[in-house]
């Protein structure tokens, strides 16, 4: 799809949401705008959400990977401390969490924070954390993703790659974050929505 269909496609969206004024309706558009590479305007349009209806901000952890993209560390932490009430068991969560303290103090203080988690048996989110504590290893992590075959395989290689490639960004080395999120989005490129967020990462960051 060329640049100008995307960028057609999200206005639109928006209008759309804006006419209605309806919660629903600026989430399609906040959603389509992350995978068009526009982090403003998926903030935007989830802000949108969130004033319509403040009860469904926990549930918004869309908004916190937008809110990274965007350089907004403080409320993209804050983002995922709200979401860790409706989600307890998720790696993920404490995983970018934990990138946006790194970026927005340091790495001591994001392991200083880092949430603790159980019970997330999706592999490899087990060693994700691990590694984020400092307890653990990228070599355990890409161990862990080869398990399964076919999709199973291709998923857990590209959820492996998407957590390294952060967490390399979140250590300020971005020879190793590129080789891995590159990896991640094209590699082992899936359709969900964290294998687009791979995708989006190499586009926002002009990889």
């Amino acid at each position: 799809m060329k640049l100008t269909t995307l960028l057609f496609l999200t206005s639109a969206l928006i209008a759309t949401a804006q006419e209605a004024a309806d919660p629903n309706s600026f989430f399609k558009a906040g959603v389509q705008a992350f995978f068009d590479a526009k982090p403003k305007e998926s903030v935007a349009a989830f802000d949108q959400v969130v004033k319509l209806a403040p009860e469904s901000k926990p549930q918004l952890w869309q908004r916190g990977l937008a809110l990274y993209y965007t350089g907004q560390y403080k409320e993209g932490r804050e983002q995922f401390e709200t979401h860790q009430n409706v989600n307890s068991a998720d790696v993920e969560n404490a995983a970018w969490h934990f990138i946006c303290v790194a970026r927005a103090e340091n790495v001591e203080a994001a392991r200083k924070s880092l949430i603790p988690i159980e019970g997330d048996t999706r592999v490899p989110m087990k060693e994700v954390h691990e590694l984020f504590s400092g307890k653990g290893s990228v070599e355990a992590v890409l161990k862990a993703a080869e398990t399964g075959e076919g999709d199973d395989l291709k998923n857990h290689r590209c959820y492996a790659h998407l957590y390294l490639g952060l967490y390399f960004e979140a250590l300020g080395d971005e020879a190793k974050a590129m080789e891995h999120m590159l990896k991640a989005a094209k590699d082992y490129q899936m359709d969900h929505y964290m294998g687009k967020c791979a995708q989006v990462h190499v586009k926002v960051r002009g990889w």
